[in-house]
Parts: C-alpha cells; structure tokens; sequence
C-alpha cells in the first residue's frame, strides 16, 4: 500500500445562517477552491470577491495562503459569508497573536446566529401573524 503524503494545513469551521463551512488553509500559492470549483467561479462578481477576501486583505497575506472549502446548506449569501467566517477563523489559528486582534476588530470572527424563526402553531402559517379575530 502506498503512503500517503502528509499534507499540512489548518482546518476550521465557518457557519451563517443554516450554512456551514469546512475551511482548510494552506500556505503558498495555489488556486483557492470551493466545493471542488474555483472559488471565483462559485462566487462570481465583485461583491462576493470583496466579501470572501476581506479576511486575506485585512491582513494583507492575500498571495501567501489558498484555501480549500466544502460548503453546505443555506443559499449562496449565507454560504459566502460561512466560507468568509471560516477563512477568518483559520488564519485566527494560524498566529493567534498577530492576526485574531484586527480580524476581531472588523467582525470576522463574530458569528452571526440569525435564523429564521420557526412557525407556531395556532398562527395562521406564519410565526409571529395572529390569526384574523371574526368579531365586528
């Protein structure tokens, strides 16, 4: 049986919403993937690019470390900003000294626990509605 190169990386989890992302963070120049596809063309635009990168520019290590992302659940939004909650929370591992403090500063590292509110019973359908009073 053949050995299997080790390969090294940092692994973290970023969550939104429904959506959950498994985050690995390596070191050097590569392609940065999502769900085995390029990540620009998972995201594509400038606003997602803006979003998903913000954690490589605040700490200006943009050419240094790619990634690799498995992405499930939620929509596209709440998946780009799992992986973006994700990437923050890899590089916070990689030097917790040099890089948690200004990731935590601009918020990458809050995770946002948002979800939609389930439905009650006895509301007509909906979470919060009332059901309409038949008096006059």
């Amino acid at each position: 049986m053949p050995k299997k190169k080790k390969i090294n990386y940092i692994y973290a989890v970023g969550r939104r919403r429904t959506a959950s992302a498994r985050v690995r963070l390596f070191k050097g120049k590569g392609v940065s993937t999502v769900n085995g596809r390029p990540i620009e063309e998972y995201f594509p635009g400038a606003i997602p690019k803006d979003i998903w990168s913000k954690p490589f520019k605040v700490l200006d290590v943009f050419d240094k470390y790619f990634v690799s992302v498995k992405v499930v659940g939620g929509g596209k939004i709440g998946q780009l900003e799992a992986v973006a909650h994700g990437i923050a929370k890899t590089l916070s591992l990689l030097n917790r000294d040099k890089f948690r403090k200004p990731l935590k500063a601009v918020g990458l590292l809050t995770r946002d626990a948002r979800i939609r509110e389930r439905r009650k019973i006895g509301m007509g359908g909906k979470a919060r509605r009332e059901k309409q009073s038949p008096k006059r």
